[in-house]
């Protein structure tokens, strides 16, 4: 749903990245290259960047059920 503010791993700080991370993807910059200027290093970092589903919008469209 969210983007994480941690890295689930080694708890580095990745909620700040995600807004550079999609406008660096949007200009098609090599993975390599995103991953240098935000200064990620570790695996385990750049996988909460990849992996994430952004769900938010699909989720708010529903009303809630009481």
């Amino acid at each position: 749903m969210l983007i994480p503010i941690r890295c689930f791993t080694c708890g580095t700080l990745v909620a700040d990245k995600w807004d550079e991370y999609l406008k660096l993807k949007e200009q098609d910059t090599p993975p390599e290259e995103i991953f240098k200027r935000l200064d990620l290093e570790r695996f385990c970092c750049r996988r909460m960047l990849i992996a994430h589903v952004d769900l938010i919008d699909d989720v708010l469209k529903f009303s809630r059920q009481q």
